[in-house]
């Protein structure tokens, strides 16, 4: 069964280092040393307080003894106490030898009366030093703590500035040590030939400036994941020597309205202050998407973010020498506002790389890397078709992997060919443990896939058919084009269509029954099926386009989507039929070529052709 190929994010060549810029700006006394002063008061304070109560407290342990009333009431009717002193609840009596009892009356008890029964001097005390002392001590300390919260916050930039939560977290890389330039990007030289207009400016904004030209304030970068957006932009302001600020999109979007706004706000004024310079957002559409009027409120974060956005870059200086460069893989959900002249002014493309393209990709990564003998980029470069440069500099690290792995010292054909399916479809996974009647199916699905696809005019070569079980797939078939393509007939596409489901055929035909295995396929002939009839045109129902939008949404009547949905079938259903019309003709060469793969679990093109067409 096909496996589609993954998408890759895209991998720097080398570290960066962030650098900060240096505040050369003199401060006075009680702005450089406030904070050390202000916590030696607060300690000293808190030493104070914390020794006299100790002191207090043991002087108190000597002299005076903890008593329950009774027993304190009972030494009274016993004439052993000579006065007693009430303050509130307590009571300290003293004794005729001068020993002092500490006791606690209940709440409306009354004491005096008893007391002077028994002849014991009875004295109020109203006076509360104590409780005065601690509630000036609390009050000092909560002054000392409001005040070095402010100190504190004035020292780390606020106090009219942002906020910690409020700052932008883009990160800044040295401009004194670009570690990507234009020889590092390799497969986008159209794009590399937009952008050095860009450059251009940034080093010498005078000769455009002198001409009344203006330049670009943004530029939006378009390609699919691993082709390479970040890395271009990144080489951009290693050509141009100037600072590189890095951001997320989603990381200006909080679940509390104003805070990307804030940070926004915070990142530009950054940039305008190092100017010239380069702020790069990654996933520019986690912020950017298309307002709308709903009038929920759930987006008012976002939307305000938006906002702030807008009119950052609409409020550039002529001079400020300040290029915003964005990355998106979905322009198509962009708001408007964002796109128009004056913000982001042009649009450059990132295409996964041609033969040419991808052969330079593989020889600047491969450049570091010992190869064997016979190991050319020109011919791995024509087996990878569809690879994007992050896949490629994937593929050989893998490789790399692989034979460090075995202890080799150069990297082989075979643990190229390994990577290239690693790629593609993950790892081999032998441990997991299939019965033999599982992998009969499994190697005469396969089977199934590759004749039905080496018969079919217009197929793909087949490159290789494997039995053993990878990522999600049980077992892989893969092709590999003989030349890139750009446009697609609807013979190849009806050739893909039936060698697809040659392997749901191979297993009706060979076993009666059908298994759960050919679940992908079926999704991958449906996905394919209604293309054609919604947006190539390929149908009875004739050249419309009856796409989606962004939202997801296909506005399509009940009665044209039941004709959508039977023309889908009819093609599905064709295809399978087509399917096992070939393997019925070739039944005895799917039985050689499916019991050979059993027991050598792998075989390449070449093989599968050997046995397919031999007399």
């Amino acid at each position: 069964m096909e496996t589609p190929q993954k998408g890759n994010r895209e991998t720097p060549n080398s570290d960066t280092q962030n650098s900060t810029p240096k505040v050369t700006k003199k401060r006075s006394f009680l702005a450089r040393y406030s904070l050390p002063i202000a916590l030696i008061i607060v300690g000293v304070l808190l030493l104070g307080i914390v020794g006299a109560r100790w002191v207090a407290l043991s002087q108190g342990a000597a002299a005076v003894q903890e008593r329950p009333i009774s027993d304190v009431l009972n030494m009274a009717d016993r004439h052993q106490l000579k006065s007693a002193i009430l303050n509130g609840n307590d009571v300290t009596a003293t004794s005729g030898n001068g020993l002092q009892y500490h006791a606690v009356k209940e709440d409306g008890q009354s004491v005096t009366e008893i007391f002077r029964h028994d002849g014991v001097q009875v004295g109020i005390d109203t006076n509360q030093p104590a409780q005065w002392v601690q509630g000036g001590v609390g009050l000092v300390l909560v002054l000392l703590v409001l005040g070095l919260s402010f100190v504190f916050l004035r020292r780390n930039g606020l106090g009219g500035q942002a906020m910690p939560f409020a700052r932008s977290k883009a990160k800044r890389f040295s401009e004194s040590r670009p570690t990507v330039l234009f020889k590092d990007v390799a497969g986008v030289e159209e794009a590399k030939t937009e952008l050095e207009e860009i450059v251009e400016f940034l080093k010498r904004p005078e000769r455009f400036t002198s001409m009344g030209a203006r330049t670009p304030k943004g530029v939006l970068l378009v390609g699919a994941p691993g082709t390479g957006k970040t890395l271009i932009s990144r080489a951009v302001a290693g050509e141009a020597g100037v600072a590189f600020y890095s951001v997320s999109g989603s990381e200006f979007v909080e679940m509390f309205v104003g805070i990307g706004a804030a940070r926004v706000r915070d990142l530009f004024k950054e940039a305008k202050s190092h100017a010239p310079c380069i702020i790069f957002i990654d996933e520019i559409d986690a912020v950017g998407r298309q307002r709308t009027n709903s009038g929920m409120g759930g987006n008012d974060e976002r939307e305000q973010t938006l906002n702030q956005l807008l009119v950052e870059m609409d409020g550039f200086d002529k001079n400020s020498n300040v290029v915003v460069i964005a990355a998106t893989n979905r322009p198509d959900v962009l708001d408007p506002a964002l796109l128009r002249p004056g913000r982001f002014d042009r649009r450059v493309m990132l295409d996964a790389p041609d033969i040419r393209g991808r052969q330079a990709i593989l020889e600047v990564h491969a450049a570091d890397k010992p190869m064997a003998e016979g190991i050319t980029m020109a011919d791995l470069a024509r087996q990878t078709a569809g690879f994007s440069g992050a896949d490629l500099a994937n593929l050989l690290n893998e490789a790399a992997l692989l034979a460090a792995r075995k202890g080799f010292t150069e990297i082989g054909k075979v643990e190229l060919e390994e990577a290239i399916l690693r790629v593609m479809a993950g790892p081999e996974r032998k441990s997991r443990i299939m019965t033999d009647a599982e992998k009969a199916i499994i190697a005469y699905h396969e089977v199934g896939h590759a004749i039905v696809m080496r018969s079919v005019p217009g197929a793909d070569p087949v490159h290789k058919v494997s039995a053993i079980a990878r990522g999600m797939a049980l077992g892989i078939t893969v092709q590999a084009p003989a030349e890139d393509r750009y446009l697609l007939r609807r013979s190849e596409l009806l050739a893909k269509l039936a060698g697809a489901m040659g392997g749901r055929a191979a297993e009706e035909i060979t076993f009666g029954d059908v298994t759960t295995g050919a679940s992908q396929d079926i999704e991958y002939v449906t996905n394919i099926a209604r293309r054609m009839v919604c947006e190539f045109g390929m149908s009875p129902l004739g050249n419309i386009a009856l796409k989606a939008d962004a939202e997801g949404n296909s506005f399509v009547g009940a009665e044209l989507a039941a004709k959508i949905d039977k023309e889908v079938s009819i093609l599905i259903d064709q295809a399978y039929e087509k399917a096992l019309t070939v393997l019925r003709e070739k039944q005895d060469r799917l039985i050689l070529i499916a019991e050979h793969l059993i027991q050598v679990e792998t075989i390449d093109g070449a093989e599968l052709d050997r046995m397919l067409f031999a007399a």
